[in-house]
């Protein structure tokens, strides 16, 4: 698939739960991990015209990183978000960005497969992995960043505000609990791939504002699927209460920053 020519999920389900201005409010600590990915991918071989992909694209701050390190390639940018991908075409109107579900997808060969923060969504990573590094060329290099912080008060603290029985049923199985380390990636994509690199980082994001900006990098983010399911009245006495929380197991410093910790973990594998 070229720059031009259209893609094959122009039929492909939207999701309307990502809002591309939500996301962007802490776009700088949010692209601050897939420099680091993207600066760990290995050159590529000779290569007349490479091929790269943005998968789970968001509003374009990932595919903007990939594009620099790959000045002269043919870059397609894809998330399940309209407004996400409405918003990547503005800011990159130069590459085609389309709506497509990552979770069926498959296309190639790519020289590089980039999923920023997009993969920890979606499950049976025992076949996805394997069928992403499936749309590499040989020497590509399949790119992961997924978030590690399912044991962070953040999201500990979201499965128990979800307990309430105020909305105990609405929200039932909404977080995602399904979490793999690097003993569970690297045997299986090192079975397929030449070169498999991984690692963790935690990041120490300080947010001015106190509680609710913590509340609000995951507005942008792991809130989004339990704000969607509940009605504005609901919604509202749901971030009341997890706001609260937050201040109890994220108090701030003295000039009122929060240090939100992050974990990361990385994969590089390569064809």
């Amino acid at each position: 698939m070229s720059q031009n020519q259209p893609s094959n999920t122009s039929h492909a389900p939207t999701n309307p739960a990502w809002q591309a201005s939500q996301y962007v409010k802490f776009e700088d600590e949010r692209t601050r991990p897939v420099r680091d990915l993207v600066a760990a991918i290995p050159e590529l071989p000779g290569r007349d015209a490479a091929r790269v992909v943005d998968i789970g694209c968001g509003p374009g701050n990932s595919t903007e990183v990939l594009a620099a390190r790959y000045a002269q390639a043919q870059v397609l940018g894809l998330d399940s978000s309209q407004d996400m991908v409405d918003a990547a075409r503005k800011r990159l109107p130069q590459f085609q960005f389309d709506v497509a579900d990552i979770g069926a997808w498959k296309d190639g060969p790519f020289d590089v497969i980039l999923a920023n923060a997009v993969l920890q969504w979606l499950p049976d990573h025992e076949t996805l992995y394997p069928r992403l590094v499936a749309c590499l060329a040989p020497g590509g290099s399949l790119a992961v960043q997924t978030p590690d912080n399912l044991d962070e008060p953040a999201h500990r603290l979201m499965r128990e505000v979800a307990a309430d029985p105020r909305w105990a049923d609405t929200l039932k199985g909404t977080e995602r609990t399904a979490r793999h380390g690097a003993a569970f990636y690297y045997p299986m994509l090192r079975a397929l791939c030449t070169r498999v690199d991984i690692w963790r980082t935690t990041y120490y994001h300080p947010l001015a504002g106190g509680a609710p900006a913590v509340v609000e990098w995951f507005k942008g983010s792991a809130l989004r699927p339990f704000l969607t399911k509940l009605d504005d009245a609901s919604r509202e006495a749901f971030l009341a209460r997890y706001t609260e929380e937050i201040a109890k197991a994220y108090p701030a410093l003295a000039d009122g920053t929060v240090l939100l910790p992050f974990p990361r973990l990385f994969v590089v594998a390569t064809r």
